[in-house]
């Protein structure tokens, strides 16, 4: 009986610790970052969004990673690394000192072993390079080289080694079943090297990690964060009490109202900086009224951009190129951007032979996003001045991308957000060449040949000023095109307790990440 007791007060315990804020153990303070979005599969070769990297980043490492505004590479398992003139073979010099946590060393087997796994599996960032890379490509030159040859050149490679994260190749293969190459048991344990470990995992509820203090690259500050746990908190409402409360110490995705009021509430800090999502309504360009370009030219003339600005309160920058700002290689068109002029967008309706309009269209969004469907409501409003009925269809997420996935079943309007995957050009130019066909974010089935060739062209040539010059015509071309309406940029923001310091933003990041990393608790303002 004495035992139960004390299992049940251990258990009660357990309870009460994720309906707290920061819980101090062994001396460490232990934060906890209130989001809504669930970590579904850990596994760094099967599953990525924003949620999952941000606790992917903590128990794993990459050969390189991105950091600060603007973004840049830092080495960080690889030391250095080299291309060949033409883009083919790229060899990565690792450091010698890399430990996983079992205190096995990274070695350049795992980086091959990593790799090939996320190759052969064919999920999660596979499609960045499935392209260029077969795994008889990867080659161990010694324990701490290794060299990839492409089938093809490919200028950006570096740029997306970020996401390709390194497992422990003994503790996978020590969990496979059935050949499943270890794939039941990443989907909530990790094999990886960084600078936090798994300490609970309760899926649908809370992941909670710690700090390895043994962290092979040290911390940044001696007062790092000790552990967090990543709280899943449904209601936005909710998580302004919980930050208000000191229930949580981070909170993201309340509504731009709440951001501005909790950045007036003393002991709380509201970060804000302009990121790389990118809203668009992207349009059918092979099907329907929108396949002629006249009529998307009318739209992209008649939409009012100001009512996107008023939706995120003043909190969003309108795109002034295809290319978002922080993009290497983005120029900026302000001056031939479309922009609300509904003469003009008469015009071009009467010279597609529509001068009445007297046609229907649907704008499919994302059901209960709520800025969606008012960014739907402006359209619709917008259109009706030309004539052309708009049609709101809410979908959820799936079912917007398997319509889009075909040109004969793509909305003739579609909102989209989309994140680059670095700030390599080719991140964003990718998105106009048919070889995206079947991605959401190509659900316009835009494609102009002259774009394709360039795209083609730019990917293989390590000449950065030439590659600058293509993708300055790239961004022409497209705005010119206007396969979609090239909306806005919103500014990510979190809420802090402001005893969590060291934040470090970086736009390559997707929306709500953050490097845990770096975080330290500022003694002096602990109530």
């Amino acid at each position: 009986m004495k035992r139960k007791f004390v299992l049940v007060i251990l258990l009660l315990a357990a309870i009460a610790v994720v309906g707290l804020g920061y819980e101090v153990v062994d001396g460490k303070i232990h934060i906890v970052y209130a989001a809504r979005q669930p970590v579904p599969n850990l596994d760094p070769s099967i599953h990525y969004d924003w949620s999952t990297r941000n606790l992917q980043q903590s128990v794993y490492d990459a050969l390189l990673k991105y950091v600060g505004d603007p973004p840049v590479l830092e080495p960080w398992l690889a030391e250095k690394w080299e291309g060949s003139p033409d883009a083919t073979v790229w060899t990565f010099h690792l450091v010698k000192n890399a430990r996983f946590h079992n205190g096995d060393p990274v070695t350049a087997e795992a980086v091959k072993f990593s790799f090939e796994r996320t190759l052969t599996l064919k999920q999660g960032p596979a499609w960045m390079l499935l392209d260029v890379l077969d795994p008889s490509g990867i080659e161990i030159v010694d324990d701490y080289t290794i060299r990839f040859h492409l089938n093809k050149p490919y200028a950006p490679f570096p740029s997306v080694v970020p996401w390709w994260y390194i497992m422990n190749p003994k503790e996978v293969m020590a969990h496979e079943v059935d050949g499943d190459y270890g794939q039941g048991w990443l989907q909530d344990h990790e094999a990886g090297s960084g600078p936090f470990k798994i300490k609970e995992w309760k899926h649908g509820e809370y992941y909670w990690l710690e700090a390895w203090d043994e962290y092979w690259k040290g911390w940044p500050n001696p007062d790092h964060i000790g552990g967090f746990i990543f709280k899943l908190v449904r209601e936005a409402a909710t998580q302004r009490m919980m930050i208000e409360s000191g229930e949580a110490d981070i909170v993201e995705g309340v509504t731009p109202r709440d951001f501005d009021e909790l950045a007036k509430t003393p002991g709380i800090y509201v970060p804000e900086y302009p990121g790389m999502t990118t809203f668009g309504i992207k349009m059918n360009t092979q099907k329907g009224m929108t396949a002629n370009p006249l009529i998307r030219k009318a739209i992209c003339y008649a939409f009012d951009y100001d009512a996107l600005i008023d939706i995120y309160e003043g909190h969003a920058v309108l795109e002034d190129s295809p290319f978002p700002m922080a993009t290497k290689g983005h120029v900026d068109l302000s001056q031939w951007m479309y922009r609300q002029d509904l003469e003009k967008a008469k015009e071009f309706m009467a010279r597609a032979g529509y001068p009445d309009g007297g046609f229907e269209l649907e704008y499919v969004y994302v059901a209960g996003l709520e800025e969606e469907r008012l960014i739907g409501l402006a359209l619709q409003s917008s259109l009706a001045e030309i004539g052309i009925k708009v049609n709101l269809v809410p979908l959820i997420w799936p079912e917007m991308v398997e319509r889009g996935s075909k040109p004969e079943t793509s909305p003739d309007m579609m909102a989209v957000f989309t994140t680059p995957i670095s700030n390599d050009p080719d991140a964003v130019a990718i998105q106009y060449h048919p070889m995206s066909a079947g991605r959401y974010y190509y659900s316009h089935w835009y494609s102009n040949p002259r774009v394709t060739y360039l795209v083609e062209q730019a990917r293989s040539t390590t000449d950065w000023n030439a590659r600058a010059k293509m993708y300055d015509e790239i961004q022409r071309i497209v705005l010119y095109d206007a396969p979609e309406v090239f909306g806005m940029l919103y500014n990510r923001r979190w809420a802090f307790r402001d005893y969590v310091q060291g934040f470090q933003f970086c736009p390559v990041r997707m929306t709500s990440e953050i490097d845990m990393y770096t975080l330290y608790i500022d003694k002096s303002k602990l109530p």
